[in-house]
Protein backbone atom coordinates (compact mmCIF):
# COMPACT_ATOMS: atom_id res chain seq x y z
CA UNK A 1 0.00 0.00 0.00
CA UNK A 2 1.69 2.82 -1.11
CA UNK A 3 1.15 6.79 -0.84
CA UNK A 4 1.93 9.22 -3.94
CA UNK A 5 3.72 11.08 -1.99
CA UNK A 6 7.30 11.00 -0.14
CA UNK A 7 6.18 8.15 2.93
CA UNK A 8 7.17 10.13 6.34
CA UNK A 9 6.39 6.84 8.29
CA UNK A 10 6.22 3.42 7.10
CA UNK A 11 4.93 0.17 8.65
CA UNK A 12 6.28 -3.01 7.56
CA UNK A 13 5.12 -7.02 8.79
CA UNK A 14 3.67 -5.41 12.17
CA UNK A 15 2.25 -7.12 14.64
CA UNK A 16 1.08 -6.99 17.94
CA UNK A 17 0.01 -9.72 20.48
CA UNK A 18 -1.25 -8.83 24.01
CA UNK A 19 -2.40 -11.20 26.66
CA UNK A 20 -2.30 -13.90 24.03
CA UNK A 21 -4.68 -11.66 21.60
CA UNK A 22 -3.68 -11.17 18.13
CA UNK A 23 -4.62 -7.46 18.13
CA UNK A 24 -2.92 -6.57 14.81
CA UNK A 25 -1.94 -9.04 11.99
CA UNK A 26 0.83 -8.46 9.52
CA UNK A 27 0.43 -4.64 8.56
CA UNK A 28 1.88 -2.66 6.04
CA UNK A 29 1.33 0.67 5.67
CA UNK A 30 2.99 3.87 3.97
CA UNK A 31 1.82 8.01 5.23
CA UNK A 32 2.93 10.25 2.88
CA UNK A 33 4.19 13.43 3.27
CA UNK A 34 0.59 15.48 3.36
CA UNK A 35 -1.67 12.58 3.65
CA UNK A 36 -4.85 12.93 5.19
CA UNK A 37 -5.38 9.47 6.47
CA UNK A 38 -9.02 8.92 7.72
CA UNK A 39 -9.06 5.71 9.92
CA UNK A 40 -12.70 3.92 10.89
CA UNK A 41 -13.26 0.02 12.38
CA UNK A 42 -14.47 -2.28 15.35
CA UNK A 43 -13.83 -1.43 18.64
CA UNK A 44 -11.40 -3.38 19.57
CA UNK A 45 -10.21 -3.82 15.93
CA UNK A 46 -6.86 -2.11 17.14
CA UNK A 47 -7.28 0.96 15.66
CA UNK A 48 -5.73 3.02 18.87
CA UNK A 49 -2.99 -0.01 18.70
CA UNK A 50 -2.07 0.95 15.67
CA UNK A 51 -1.94 4.54 16.28
CA UNK A 52 0.69 4.25 19.53
CA UNK A 53 2.97 1.90 17.05
CA UNK A 54 2.94 4.70 14.75
CA UNK A 55 4.08 6.87 17.67
CA UNK A 56 6.39 4.37 19.06
CA UNK A 57 4.26 4.32 22.26
CA UNK A 58 4.38 1.26 21.87
CA UNK A 59 6.59 -1.83 20.73
CA UNK A 60 5.01 -4.24 18.17
CA UNK A 61 5.85 -7.86 18.92
CA UNK A 62 7.21 -8.27 15.29
CA UNK A 63 7.31 -5.79 12.50
CA UNK A 64 9.36 -2.29 12.07
CA UNK A 65 7.87 1.40 12.04
CA UNK A 66 10.62 3.70 10.21
CA UNK A 67 10.14 7.95 10.24
CA UNK A 68 11.65 9.25 7.52
CA UNK A 69 13.41 13.40 7.13
CA UNK A 70 12.02 15.84 4.81
CA UNK A 71 14.64 14.46 2.38
CA UNK A 72 13.61 10.99 2.51
CA UNK A 73 16.10 10.06 4.96
CA UNK A 74 15.67 7.49 7.95
CA UNK A 75 15.03 9.52 10.89
CA UNK A 76 15.16 8.76 14.47
CA UNK A 77 12.43 11.32 15.24
CA UNK A 78 9.45 13.23 13.91
CA UNK A 79 7.85 16.31 15.41
CA UNK A 80 4.36 14.79 16.22
CA UNK A 81 1.62 16.36 17.63
CA UNK A 82 -0.59 13.94 19.62
CA UNK A 83 -4.28 14.13 20.52
CA UNK A 84 -5.10 10.45 22.48
CA UNK A 85 -8.74 8.97 22.71
CA UNK A 86 -8.67 9.40 26.85
CA UNK A 87 -6.43 11.96 28.37
CA UNK A 88 -3.74 11.33 30.89
CA UNK A 89 -3.93 14.56 32.49
CA UNK A 90 -5.19 14.14 35.99
CA UNK A 91 -7.96 16.61 36.80
CA UNK A 92 -6.82 17.29 40.17
CA UNK A 93 -3.29 18.17 39.42
CA UNK A 94 -3.16 22.23 39.62
CA UNK A 95 -2.42 23.07 36.23
CA UNK A 96 -4.35 26.08 34.20
CA UNK A 97 -5.62 25.74 30.48
CA UNK A 98 -2.64 27.70 29.42
CA UNK A 99 -0.23 26.25 31.24
CA UNK A 100 -1.66 22.49 29.28
CA UNK A 101 -1.43 24.05 26.16
CA UNK A 102 2.12 25.42 26.64
CA UNK A 103 3.29 21.71 27.30
CA UNK A 104 2.56 21.29 23.29
CA UNK A 105 5.53 23.64 23.05
CA UNK A 106 8.75 21.96 21.58
CA UNK A 107 11.75 21.47 24.29
CA UNK A 108 14.07 22.93 21.17
CA UNK A 109 11.83 26.23 20.81
CA UNK A 110 13.88 29.35 20.79
CA UNK A 111 10.62 31.50 21.39
CA UNK A 112 11.38 34.42 23.78
CA UNK A 113 8.97 34.33 26.97
CA UNK A 114 6.51 36.92 25.58
CA UNK A 115 5.95 35.10 22.03
CA UNK A 116 5.28 32.21 24.21
CA UNK A 117 2.47 33.91 25.90
CA UNK A 118 1.41 35.39 22.60
CA UNK A 119 1.29 31.52 20.90
CA UNK A 120 -0.50 30.25 23.84
CA UNK A 121 -3.25 32.91 23.92
CA UNK A 122 -4.03 32.37 19.94
CA UNK A 123 -4.27 28.72 20.64
CA UNK A 124 -6.29 29.03 23.46
CA UNK A 125 -8.44 31.49 21.73
CA UNK A 126 -8.54 29.55 18.61
CA UNK A 127 -10.49 26.05 20.63
CA UNK A 128 -12.28 28.73 22.36
CA UNK A 129 -11.86 28.63 26.03
CA UNK A 130 -10.45 32.44 26.32
CA UNK A 131 -12.26 33.06 28.94
CA UNK A 132 -11.27 29.89 30.57
CA UNK A 133 -6.83 30.67 29.89
CA UNK A 134 -6.67 30.81 33.68
CA UNK A 135 -8.53 28.07 35.18
CA UNK A 136 -7.95 25.10 36.77
CA UNK A 137 -8.63 22.12 34.65
CA UNK A 138 -10.70 20.61 37.16
CA UNK A 139 -13.07 22.88 36.50
CA UNK A 140 -13.49 21.95 32.83
CA UNK A 141 -16.49 19.68 31.76
CA UNK A 142 -14.93 17.11 29.35
CA UNK A 143 -15.38 18.63 25.68
CA UNK A 144 -13.51 21.75 27.13
CA UNK A 145 -11.09 19.62 28.46
CA UNK A 146 -10.89 17.50 25.01
CA UNK A 147 -10.35 21.40 23.48
CA UNK A 148 -7.58 22.52 25.45
CA UNK A 149 -5.67 19.30 25.07
CA UNK A 150 -6.62 19.49 20.84
CA UNK A 151 -4.53 22.87 21.07
CA UNK A 152 -1.56 21.07 23.27
CA UNK A 153 -1.43 19.14 19.94
CA UNK A 154 -0.87 21.53 17.60
CA UNK A 155 0.87 24.36 19.09
CA UNK A 156 4.13 23.72 17.39
CA UNK A 157 2.78 23.32 13.99
CA UNK A 158 3.78 19.70 13.68
CA UNK A 159 5.07 17.60 10.89
CA UNK A 160 2.64 14.87 11.71
CA UNK A 161 -0.95 15.25 13.53
CA UNK A 162 -2.35 11.97 15.49
CA UNK A 163 -5.92 12.88 16.66
CA UNK A 164 -7.84 9.59 18.39
CA UNK A 165 -11.37 10.70 18.34
CA UNK A 166 -10.85 14.30 18.64
CA UNK A 167 -14.74 14.83 18.95
CA UNK A 168 -15.11 12.67 21.84
CA UNK A 169 -16.90 14.85 24.64
CA UNK A 170 -17.15 17.82 22.42
CA UNK A 171 -20.56 19.71 21.68
CA UNK A 172 -22.13 19.90 18.78
CA UNK A 173 -21.80 23.52 18.57
CA UNK A 174 -18.07 23.19 18.39
CA UNK A 175 -17.66 20.33 16.46
CA UNK A 176 -18.46 22.45 13.48
CA UNK A 177 -15.04 24.33 14.60
CA UNK A 178 -12.79 21.11 15.12
CA UNK A 179 -13.76 20.81 11.24
CA UNK A 180 -12.32 23.68 10.48
CA UNK A 181 -9.08 23.63 12.30
CA UNK A 182 -8.01 20.35 10.93
CA UNK A 183 -9.33 20.79 7.16
CA UNK A 184 -6.97 24.00 8.03
CA UNK A 185 -3.80 22.23 9.19
CA UNK A 186 -4.65 19.47 6.37
CA UNK A 187 -2.96 21.83 4.14
CA UNK A 188 0.59 21.98 5.71
CA UNK A 189 0.48 18.98 7.78
CA UNK A 190 0.66 15.12 7.77
CA UNK A 191 -2.74 14.09 9.70
CA UNK A 192 -3.72 10.83 10.85
CA UNK A 193 -7.45 10.39 12.52
CA UNK A 194 -9.54 7.82 13.92
CA UNK A 195 -12.78 8.61 14.23
CA UNK A 196 -16.34 7.06 14.32
CA UNK A 197 -17.98 9.62 13.12
CA UNK A 198 -16.71 9.61 9.21
CA UNK A 199 -19.58 11.99 7.77
CA UNK A 200 -17.66 15.09 7.23
CA UNK A 201 -14.20 13.95 7.84
CA UNK A 202 -14.50 11.31 4.75
CA UNK A 203 -14.96 14.30 2.40
CA UNK A 204 -11.49 16.17 3.76
CA UNK A 205 -9.33 12.71 3.88
CA UNK A 206 -7.45 11.40 0.63
CA UNK A 207 -7.30 8.26 2.04
CA UNK A 208 -9.82 5.91 3.88
CA UNK A 209 -8.55 2.74 6.08
CA UNK A 210 -10.12 0.01 8.00
CA UNK A 211 -9.13 -1.45 10.40
CA UNK A 212 -9.73 -4.75 12.06
CA UNK A 213 -6.84 -6.96 12.67
CA UNK A 214 -5.44 -5.99 9.55
CA UNK A 215 -5.88 -3.01 7.38
CA UNK A 216 -7.75 -2.57 4.42
CA UNK A 217 -7.46 1.06 2.14
CA UNK A 218 -10.56 2.11 0.71
CA UNK A 219 -10.43 3.91 -2.34
CA UNK A 220 -13.93 4.72 -3.29
CA UNK A 221 -15.17 7.29 -1.00
CA UNK A 222 -18.70 5.62 -1.25
CA UNK A 223 -17.47 1.99 -0.39
CA UNK A 224 -15.92 3.52 2.92
CA UNK A 225 -19.35 5.61 3.48
CA UNK A 226 -20.98 2.66 3.22
CA UNK A 227 -18.78 0.67 6.11
CA UNK A 228 -19.41 3.27 8.09
CA UNK A 229 -22.94 3.26 7.96
CA UNK A 230 -23.58 -0.36 7.71
CA UNK A 231 -21.45 -1.47 11.07
CA UNK A 232 -23.17 -0.95 14.06
CA UNK A 233 -19.53 -1.09 16.32
CA UNK A 234 -17.99 1.52 13.90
Amino acid sequence: MKSEHNPVITLSGVSMIREKKQILSDVSLSVGRGDFIAITGPNGGGKTTLLRIMLRLLKPTAGTVCYFDDDGHPADRLSIGYLPQKNMIDARFPISVSEVVELGISEKSRLSRTDRRRLVGEMVDMVGLADKADAGIGSLSGGQLQRALMARAIISRPAVLVLDEPLSYVDRRFERRIYEIVENLSKTTTIILVSHDMTTIASMANRHLIVDRTIEECHSGSHFLHYDCCDSHS
